[in-house]
């Protein structure tokens, strides 16, 4: 009933007659179905914010593709989820592409400046300064999600970009209503804005906080994105928004330059594929962290009956946790940007190296993480070697997951952009053996170097069965996003769960360091006892992810928005 009714109200406010959750042709469910689904017959649209969700939905409902609609999501959230979405930042893609019926991956992730160094974020003591490193100028890597939006839509879309953008220039110029979730954020995060005048201009009333119902508005950012509709790319990379950057940036001791902005170019490269119980998995590869070792987990994993076992039983999350520790063990000395370091992604992913790892892990009890180093997948390499999705009438799907890192990136927002920047410059390794803000270790395949991609675990993900897009789905959360999307794989595959079931129970994570699974409230206290039992540290913390995820039936599309996040909404196109 959550997700219909929110969806119900969404649909009285904007009449958008061919978007809806119920009709006198709609599935039946069953009636062992705890959550339902919202459902669809002409596409469908999840995404962490309703409006952006409904933008999207509207561009399916008037014939475009899941590309147009994706790229209208993106600059959408730009608007209306600042703490997230972004034109100031980066991400990934996952696109399958129904007319070739294969999937591509866009890389559009944050670069190093050029003069970036190794030491930037290191005191004269050679500690790391993590006011540099999270809420300076220096934080900021060289932005590419309009750059990455663009590319998606001139090889995959049919809108042009100036049509893309047209709901979030409204939104930015006319304002919209400040949601309670919106409200919250920017109190929690008064402190951070006041040392960015600018930023204090955009989302603050003076010395008043908005309140839910409140209009926000934000002009420069409507300039900003004015001027990327009429001059397209080239306007952000080397126009007035460029020289404002470099300008803001050389002024207040930042990095990049007009030459890092001008320089700047999303890849295209080749997704991750793995196999699981014969369905097709398509994920982002490195400098994303997430897809390889998704797959990795999965190889892994495959050799339990979860099923029988049962999901969230004992013995499920224990292998579950096993798997995990070994993944993140191998993320912390594999992974790095691959255009600087040469990453076994064919030996961590391949079938045997899972074998291989099978050994480690005993049923009757845990591995304790000193135990437990990265291994070497290089034998196993062969010769041959803020998330939103969407799916449309025609078979093509989009997965897509980008970010500012922190919750409104470094806070500061270039004077007269109206555009927050990011800081995931964190996301490098400062200092080896000291953990990022997430507690994720690193060793030198993710040191800083110029024009070097951050190693990210995001994990926007298609799902393949028959040929066909069945599941897409990707979440935000750090380096909790790729144990989370493993998580609505196995509920959906190995559980029988339907998607709004499988997004809504209870989840865990291990990331090797810290030792400890951190759950969410709703757990069993017989299973807690039982996984303590095995000898694991078990530690209740606040929720994680915010899935935004689309199931595809022979006849019908089932989406659901996670309900950790308040703002968030998913839209069927009947």
């Amino acid at each position: 009933m959550y997700f219909r009714s929110k969806l119900i109200l969404a649909f009285l406010c904007v009449s958008i007659s061919s978007i809806t959750i119920l009709s006198q042709d709609a599935p039946i469910f069953s009636g062992n179905d705890i959550f339902h689904p919202v459902y669809g017959k002409k596409g469908m649209v999840a995404s962490q914010e309703s409006l952006a969700t409904l933008a999207g939905a509207k561009v399916l409902a008037d014939g475009g593709n899941a590309i147009d609609a994706a790229v209208t999501v993106g600059f959408v959230l730009a608007v209306t989820l600042p703490r997230a979405g972004n034109i100031g930042g980066g991400g990934f893609m996952v696109v399958y592409d129904a007319k070739t019926q294969k999937a591509i991956t866009i890389d559009y992730r944050e670069k190093a400046p050029v003069k970036a160094t190794a030491d930037m974020f290191l005191d004269k003591k050679g500690n790391v300064d993590n006011e540099k490193a999270r809420f300076s100028l220096l934080s900021s890597g060289v932005p590419g999600t309009v750059a990455g939006l663009a590319l998606a839509l001139q090889k995959y879309g049919t809108y042009s970009l100036e049509k893309a953008l047209q709901p979030a220039i409204h939104y930015a110029e006319k304002g919209f209503k400040v949601s309670p979730g919106l409200a919250d954020s920017l109190k929690a995060l008064r402190g951070r804005f006041t040392k960015s005048p600018a930023s204090a201009k955009i989302f603050f009333k003076g010395d008043k906080n908005y309140e839910p119902g409140d209009i926000i508005k934000q002009k420069d950012l409507a300039t900003s994105l004015k001027e990327i509709a009429v001059q397209g790319v080239k306007a952000f990379y080397e126009g007035q928004i460029a020289k404002k950057i470099a300008s803001e940036m050389h002024k207040n001791g930042g990095l990049i330059t007009l030459e890092d902005l001008k320089l700047y170019r999303p890849s295209l490269r080749t997704p991750i594929h793995g196999k699981y119980r014969g369905y097709d998995i398509y994920s982002m590869p490195p400098p994303s962290s997430g897809g390889v070792h998704l797959v990795q987990m999965l190889n892994i994993l495959e050799h339990y009956p979860l099923g029988n076992w049962g999901q969230n039983s004992a013995q499920t999350l224990h292998v579950m946790a096993e798997a995990m520790k070994l993944a993140y063990a191998d993320r912390a000395k594999h992974l790095g940007d691959p255009d600087f370091v040469k990453v076994p992604i064919d030996g961590i992913i391949s079938k045997s190296y899972a074998k291989h790892l099978l050994s480690k892990i005993k049923l009757g009890n845990t591995t304790p993480s000193e135990k437990i180093f990265a291994d070497d997948p290089w034998k196993h390499e062969s010769n041959d070697t803020t998330h939103f999705s969407v799916m449309d009438q025609y078979g093509n799907a989009v997965s897509n997951t980008y970010t500012l890192n922190f919750s409104y990136g470094s806070g500061i927002t270039v004077p007269g952009t109206g555009i927050l920047l990011n800081n995931e410059m964190d996301d490098f390794v400062a200092k080896p053996g000291v953990p990022n803000a997430f507690g994720l270790l690193g060793g030198k395949a993710n040191a800083i170097e110029p024009q070097k991609r951050m190693l990210s675990s995001m994990t926007p993900t298609i799902v393949i069965k028959d040929d066909k897009p069945f599941l897409v789905t990707g979440s935000p959360g750090g380096s909790r996003i790729i144990t989370t999307t493993l998580q609505i794989i196995l509920n959906v595959i190995d559980h029988n769960l339907n998607i709004a079931e499988a997004s809504s129970l209870p989840r865990i994570h291990h990331q090797w360091y810290p030792d400890e699974i951190r759950i969410e409230k709703g757990l069993s206290i017989d299973t807690i006892r039982l996984l303590r039992k095995k000898g694991h540290r078990v530690i209740q913390k606040s929720v994680m992810g915010s899935t935004q995820s689309i199931m595809r039936s022979s006849k019908f599309f089932f989406g659901a928005s996670d309900p950790r996040r308040v703002d968030a909404l998913t839209v069927g196109v009947k």
